[in-house]
C-alpha cells in the first residue's frame, strides 16, 4: 500500500513525495503576528460580479442552517463549502478569500454557518459544538456535485470527523475531497494550549464571544440553558466542561472532547482530504499532527510548513492568502482525477 507521509516544510518550497507542489513565502516569521495579521487583513470578494444570496437548508425538524452562495460567471464545475471555526461565521475573512479563489476557478460556492452562527440565532433552538456533523451531513444531498469541503480550524474539525462517519458513503453524497486548515485534531490538547499565558488574546476573545451566545440562548430558553457560574468562566475548556458538555449530554469536557475529536476518525475517510497545519500555529500544537497516525490512511496528505501561524498564511508576494490558493490547487488536481 502505498503511503503519504507529512511533509514538514523548512523552506519555503513544499515538497511532498519527492514531487515540487508549490512555494509558500511567509510574510511573517512569527506565529502570533500570522494570525493576528490574517484576521484583519483586507479580503477581497468581488460582490458585483459574484453576488451572494443567502439560502437555507432544513436538517432537523426544528432546525435551519444559512450559507451565503455564490456562482461563478460561467457554468460551474462543482461546488466548494467553506466552513468556518469557532465563532466565526459566513462572514469570516478566510471565506471571503476562499470563495474569491473559487468562483474565479469557476466552482459554485457556499459559505456555510455553522448552527446559530451568522445571525441566524432564530433558525435552531439549540447552540452547535465542535464536532455537530449532523447539519453539514443532511445538507449535502441538497448540493450541486461534485462537491468539495473546505475547513478553517473548529470548521475543520467537522470536515473531517463527518468524512469519517460516512467512510466510502461520501463519493455516494457527491463528496470526492476536502481541504482542511489549521484543525484541532485534538480537542482536549488545544482547548489546553489555549490556556496557556501567552494565548490569552485568543482564549479572552472566545469565551466573551461564547458567553454572550450562550446568554441570549438563556435569555429565550431559561430551562434549557442555566447560567449559574457563566460570569465566573474564564476559559473554552472551562465553558464546554460547564455548559456545552451538559447542553448536548457529553457529561463533561473530557468526554465531550474524545468523542468529538476529529483524529478518532481519520483512518476511516475514504476521499482525497489535504490537511495544511503550520508548525509555529499558537493554538494547536504540532505533535497532535505527529501522533495522529495519518500516515497510515492513503487518502490523507498532510502538508507540515514551519510558518503561518493560525489560519493566517499569509505570503510576502501573490498569492496573498496562500491556504486558499492551495486548497484551490488540491481541489482542480482532484477533480482532475475523476
Amino acid at each position: 500500500m502505498q503511503r503519504n507521509f507529512p511533509a514538514r516544510v523548512t523552506t519555503s518550497k513544499i515538497w511532498t513525495k519527492n514531487r515540487f507542489v508549490s512555494e509558500y513565502r511567509p510574510y511573517f516569521r512569527n506565529g502570533h503576528l500570522s494570525t493576528i495579521a490574517a484576521n484583519f487583513w483586507p479580503r477581497d470578494l468581488d460582490s458585483l460580479r459574484y453576488p451572494s444570496q443567502p439560502v437555507y437548508f432544513q436538517t432537523e425538524p426544528d432546525v435551519q442552517v444559512m450559507a451565503m452562495r455564490h456562482e461563478p460567471a460561467t457554468a460551474a464545475r462543482g461546488s466548494i463549502v467553506g466552513l468556518h471555526g469557532l465563532e466565526g461565521s459566513h462572514d469570516s475573512g478566510y471565506l471571503h478569500s476562499l470563495a474569491n479563489a473559487g468562483l474565479r476557478a469557476r466552482f459554485r460556492v457556499y459559505r456555510l454557518n455553522m448552527r446559530t452562527c451568522g445571525g441566524t440565532e432564530h433558525l435552531a433552538p439549540t447552540l452547535y459544538h465542535a464536532g455537530l456533523t449532523s447539519d453539514l451531513r443532511a445538507l449535502l444531498p441538497q448540493l450541486e456535485p461534485p462537491v468539495f469541503l473546505v475547513g478553517y480550524s473548529l470548521g475543520g474539525n467537522v470536515v473531517l470527523k463527518l468524512l469519517g462517519e460516512l467512510g466510502f458513503q461520501a463519493k455516494t453524497l457527491g463528496v470526492h475531497g476536502a481541504v482542511s486548515i489549521s484543525t484541532p485534531l485534538d480537542l482536549m490538547a488545544c482547548c489546553q494550549r489555549m490556556q496557556e499565558p501567552r494565548n490569552f488574546v485568543y482564549s479572552n476573545k472566545f469565551i466573551k464571544s461564547l458567553r454572550a451566545r450562550y446568554l441570549r440562548r438563556a435569555a429565550v430558553y431559561p430551562d434549557v440553558f442555566p447560567t449559574a457560574g457563566l460570569d465566573s468562566v474564564k476559559s473554552v475548556l472551562e465553558f464546554d466542561d460547564r455548559f456545552t458538555s451538559k447542553a448536548f449530554g457529553f457529561g463533561d469536557a473530557a468526554n465531550y472532547y474524545q468523542m468529538q475529536s476529529s483524529r478518532a476518525f481519520l483512518q476511516d475517510i475514504k476521499i482525497p482530504v489535504l490537511m495544511l497545519h503550520s508548525e509555529d500555529d499558537p493554538l494547536i500544537p504540532a505533535w497532535v499532527y505527529h501522533k495522529a497516525g495519518i500516515e497510515n490512511n492513503p487518502s490523507l496528505k498532510l502538508e507540515l510548513t514551519k510558518y503561518g501561524g493560525h489560519v493566517g498564511y499569509l505570503a510576502r508576494s501573490q498569492p496573498r492568502f496562500w491556504a486558499e490558493f492551495r486548497a484551490l490547487q488540491f481541489i482542480e488536481g482532484t477533480l482532475a482525477a475523476l
